[in-house]
């Protein structure tokens, strides 16, 4: 079979696979995060954090309990990498540096995963399985829980409850997150991810020489990583290490684990509301611009026009061997389309004009379909200002599943789209006016400032990929971007759950002949057209002077 067919197979199967996955998944997660029924497990959580499982809470109480939630994580995360020298041998590893313990614990927490550090040399086995792989879980868990907020602030009407935190929090963990986890880590294990406690081992090398060789709970902290669009590597390599992704097909199974939560999501908001169309609508949009987006990156890799890669008919510098370009493609793709950020291949070789796919698809607000929960509030927030811009081309006062979309509601929309470029543009900014920031990138001229713009994009936008050309474990690097990642997070979840709770106190009105249909194909038109417009509007200078002065050069 050619390169080409097989990675034809390679995205037709996946596209077929979360199809196939979409309903069931998406009622699933629906019947979950709306029941009222506790398990024992969860009912024991409640009585031991004293919480009272049957009160929803405020929007502004709901809001300071993730805050404060996160808040300690952080904290908690922070200490255990400054004493991790402590543990018991073999897996204790020297402490962190204070300034990369916090970059490391604001990138977790914040569904992250950048990670300026080697795994394999930086960590010992204990942080990262009760450290780093606890966060895995606990921050995608959040943004479900925020995204779900959010639906409820559409669905209730005069009140000021948005739902309790804990309970989504603990549901979605212990029903959704961990029995898929085990699930799959099973399989992965007879795939060959290594999953074990062993010490290092001491091999020969060809050479004569020996190399330490490590070990280590991955297959169980892979899951995660892919599931709850995290990111983060066991191993420096990534998903490139064969004992992180050891065949092709695993790599095919770590992109639809990726997706599949993200994408399942519109249909748990379809049937929350109580109008599956609207679901539809979603979804439609969001399988649009990552098909768009992974042809964008497949030409751009497979006819550029330089002498090797028309020699041997792609550009194939920095793509895993063992996967190719198409299948290297499409999960760069999915990784920076979600808040993954993991990688197969070097992102830093791709070409100028693939890179600047890979850059436009954080840029987009990673809402195709984006990261667990924080693609589908995304949207939702982009739906409300297409309706509005939609509203006021007809003079009409817009709304959405019934709710008015009025000034209180537009400013957290717009609070909410503005501020993620404000911190990626601003942090670029900075960094390329200090002059011992210039200094530590290793490129210079356009691709030197889309490695600056790729970092700060990243982190802003809590991917965790890197172009990798700049040394960021610096303490200016460290400490700017930990701060960009708990900008990019918290402030924007601010400003969803102020609009849950905006809506949520509004009487729903019913639909007339002036009301905007928002399930037909204008609306996912319209949505489409607002999304990438008001990227390009923002973000199209940065990128007219890095990715595409160099792609056109």
């Amino acid at each position: 079979m050619s390169t080409g067919s097989a990675g034809l197979l390679f995205v037709v199967t996946l596209v077929a696979a979360l199809a196939l996955v979409h309903r069931p998944l998406g009622d699933y997660m629906a019947r979950v995060l709306t029941g009222n029924r506790h398990l024992a497990a969860e009912r024991a959580v409640y009585r031991a954090g004293g919480v009272d499982a049957d009160a929803d809470q405020t929007w502004g109480r709901y809001l300071r309990s993730v805050l404060a939630f996160s808040g300690v994580s952080v904290a908690f995360l922070y200490a255990f990498l400054r004493v991790q020298h402590h543990l018991w041998p073999p897996y204790q590893m020297r402490p962190m540096s204070p300034d990369q313990s916090w970059n490391t614990a604001a990138s977790f927490v914040t569904n992250t995963d950048w990670q300026s550090y080697s795994g394999e040399n930086a960590l010992g086995y204990v942080v990262q399985m009760a450290g780093l792989a606890v966060q895995n879980f606990l921050s995608a868990a959040v943004g479900i829980a925020v995204a779900v907020a959010l639906v409820r602030g559409l669905v209730r009407s005069r009140t000021d409850r948005v739902g309790n935190f804990w309970v989504d929090l603990t549901r979605i963990c212990l029903r959704i997150l961990l029995p898929i986890s085990i699930v799959f880590a099973i399989v992965f294990v007879g795939a060959g991810v290594v999953q074990n406690f062993h010490a290092y081992s001491e091999i020969h090398t060809l050479a004569g020489g020996t190399q330490p060789l490590p070990g280590g709970p991955v297959a169980s902290q892979e899951i995660i990583k892919e599931l709850g669009t995290n990111g983060g590597g066991f191993y420096n390599a990534n998903s490139a290490h064969p004992f992180e992704n050891p065949t092709s097909w695993t790599n095919w199974l770590q992109i639809f684990l990726l997706l599949c939560i993200a994408f399942s999501l519109p249909r748990t908001f379809g049937r929350i509301v109580g109008d599956k169309r609207q679901g539809h609508a979603v979804v439609a949009v969001m399988a649009l611009l990552a098909v768009l987006s992974l042809g964008l990156n497949l030409a751009a890799q497979t006819t550029h026009h330089g002498t090797v890669p028309t020699a041997v008919g792609a550009a194939t510098e920095g793509t895993e061997t063992r996967f190719g370009v198409p299948d290297s493609a499409a999960f760069a793709t999915g990784t920076t389309l979600t808040s993954t950020g993991a990688v197969d291949s070097f992102h830093d070789s791709y070409t100028s004009l693939a890179g600047g796919t890979l850059l436009l698809n954080m840029m987009l607000g990673e809402i195709a379909p984006g990261g667990t929960g924080s693609g589908l509030y995304g949207i939702l927030v982009l739906a409300m200002l297409s309706v509005f811009i939609a509203g006021l081309m007809v003079g009409r006062t817009p709304e959405y599943l019934g709710k008015k979309l009025g000034a209180r509601e537009m400013k957290f929309a717009s609070l909410y789209i503005v501020t993620t470029p404000l911190v990626a543009l601003v942090g670029t900014a900075i960094a390329t006016a200090l002059p011992g920031q210039r200094a530590a990138m290793l490129n210079t001229g356009p691709h030197g400032l889309s490695e600056v713009l790729y970092a700060f994009t990243s982190a802003a936008n809590n991917n965790g990929s890197a172009f990798a050309g700049i040394s960021v474990n610096t303490v200016w690097y460290n400490t700017a971007l930990g701060l960009a990642m708990l900008l990019g997070r918290f402030l924007p979840i601010v400003f969803v759950l102020g609009l849950a709770g905006s809506l949520a106190r509004q009487k729903p009105i019913p639909a007339s002949e002036g009301t905007l249909p928002t399930h037909r194909p204008l609306f996912v038109g319209l949505l489409t057209g607002v999304t990438v417009i008001v990227v390009a509007l923002t973000y199209f200078p940065a990128l007219a002077l890095g990715p595409l002065a160099e792609g056109l050069h």
